[in-house]
């Protein structure tokens, strides 16, 4: 029988599902109230490269590819539709898509979170006049009044990541865009957005807060979109959806689509997503991710921290559970390599050797490391570099080379967190693809002499949303409930000094220098 069909009689709802719309792949779990997995799914996310330094989703393909897993998945459990609580839905940030009001049409595909298109206009922005101007003007506020809302305009800088100037160059280069945006009749979204429409057939339009808050333009003091950095980029006010909880009631999925209504009781951003599987609900709670990029979270409590350079906040999740609501905040430092680079779109990477995950069984007996794979900083042409390269290097090298450079990175973004964040720091929990990996998972607790726990299902994404849409239908009752669910496979204890490390860290920054600005 499809899953979308019931027969009489059958069981009641007693299972919520997880969707997880990452950078390469959208995967799909099922969870029963032990937050066991039932059934799953996996479909590849295909990237388009239309121009050098362009990357793009075709929102038709990704549509397609969402509701395939979430059929996959509940028919791989031998469940039917009727009997899934709720649908929490994770997504990559900042990656947008604009389309027109009325017709639902796109005006071009989604600009991923990858994208360097804005690279000549935030080079330009960054060395304007105007920018020193803020930073002067807003350094003078934070210093008469000691208002934290003022510290982060003062030392604003624009990257690449951000969706706010790629937004900006949108309206500079679609016309289409540009006309609707002027009547009024631009819709924007990052993937959360897109999905809830198209779920609801265009009757829900809105995002949620860790979403917003991940695009650059939302204000997380007075939770709003940000009107003056939309008049500085020429950006119009009238294309940006309501901002809702995270965890909330945003309707049923079209009956049309899966044959039955399914409640969509939470929209997350990614990183948030995965804090919150991970069950990381306390000030001083630490997770790591390791996978399309490296992203180290800490959640700062209910109070906004406000950061300087190198440093990015923003708003973890707002829970809505029963009449209580829970707000509570992350600071983030991130770096984009992992999988996306270290594999070179699939090539280079596999000519090492055939998949990732054959890396856990090299066997690395060499003292002494003559190549260094370069780690991303702020820095749109900044290249990626095998360096002390010699006739006796082996595929072990370069292999070893790679993940080493991602245990520094590691280290120095963890550095940064202790110096800055005025809370002590509590329990370190890692998921992604790259923590499958114990190389890099002891070196990385050896640099830092932190414990670092390992859960048993890396896709802590899936289980965030999920948990996240059960606490919304009432399919768990509170994050008690949900502690006792996690199960940890690892516990990585610092075995090394990490002094023994600091010959091959200085390398390693020596090299990561020669990389930068091509």
């Amino acid at each position: 029988m499809p899953c979308g069909q019931q027969e009489s009689g059958a069981a009641p709802a007693r299972y919520v599902v997880g969707v997880d719309v990452g950078s390469t792949v959208v995967k799909c779990y099922v969870y029963d109230r032990a937050a066991a997995i039932r059934g799953s799914s996996c479909r590849k996310v295909e990237s388009l490269y239309p121009r050098p330094g362009w990357v793009e989703l075709d929102p038709e393909l990704l549509w397609s590819q969402f509701v395939g897993v979430i059929k996959e998945a509940v028919q791989a459990a031998g469940l039917h539709m009727r009997q899934i609580a709720g649908l929490g839905i994770s997504t990559q940030r900042s990656t947008f898509i604009t389309w027109h009001k009325r017709t639902g049409k796109p005006f071009h595909n989604f600009i991923s979170w990858q994208d360097l298109r804005s690279a000549e206009l935030v080079n330009s922005w960054n060395k304007s006049l105007l920018l020193k101007v803020i930073h002067v003007i807003f350094t003078v506020l934070h210093f008469l009044t000691g208002n934290d809302r003022y510290l982060a305009p003062s030392c604003l800088t624009f990257s690449t990541q951000q969706t706010s100037m790629k937004l900006s160059w949108v309206f500079k280069n679609v016309h289409e865009a540009e006309e609707a945006a002027k009547k009024n009749k631009c819709c924007f979204g990052t993937v959360d957005t897109w999905l809830l429409y198209r779920l609801t057939k265009g009757s829900v339009y809105a995002t949620d807060y860790s979403n917003a808050s991940a695009t650059g333009i939302f204000e997380p003091f007075t939770k709003c979109w940000n009107p003056t950095l939309c008049y500085l980029l020429s950006i119009p006010m009238s294309i940006y959806p309501p901002v809702k909880d995270t965890s909330f009631n945003f309707g049923s999925a079209d009956s049309e689509i899966f044959g039955v209504p399914i409640p969509i009781m939470a929209v997350v951003a990614d990183q948030q997503s995965a804090m919150f599987g991970e069950c990381c609900f306390h000030p001083g709670d630490v997770k790591l991710t390791m996978g399309t990029g490296g992203f180290w979270n800490v959640n700062t409590g209910e109070h906004l921290f406000a950061s300087r350079k190198g440093k990015l906040l923003f708003k973890l999740f707002t829970e809505l559970a029963k009449i209580t609501v829970y707000t509570s905040y992350i600071l983030s430092s991130i770096f984009f390599f992992h999988y996306a680079a270290c594999s070179c779109r699939k090539s280079f990477f596999f000519l090492l050797f055939d998949s990732f995950l054959k890396s856990l069984q090299i066997q690395f007996t060499e003292l002494t490391m003559k190549s260094f794979l370069q780690v991303s900083v702020n820095d749109p042409y900044l290249c990626a570099s095998f360096m002390g390269l010699k006739p006796s290097t082996t595929r072990n090298h370069l292999v070893r080379a790679i993940l080493e450079s991602v245990a520094f990175r590691n280290k120095q973004l963890y550095d940064i967190i202790v110096k800055k964040v005025r809370i002590p720091l509590q329990t370190i929990r890692a998921d992604g693809g790259v923590s499958n990996n114990s190389f890099v998972m002891q070196m990385t607790s050896d640099l830092i002499n932190k414990e670092i726990e390992k859960p048993a299902n890396a896709d802590m994404s899936s289980l965030g949303a999920a948990f996240l849409a059960g606490l919304a239908s009432g399919f768990w009752t509170d994050k008690e409930q949900l502690k006792k669910l996690r199960r940890i496979e690892a516990v990585f204890e610092p075995l090394k000094d990490s002094e023994e490390y600091k010959p091959a860290m200085d390398t390693w920054l020596q090299a990561m220098k020669c990389s930068l600005h091509w």
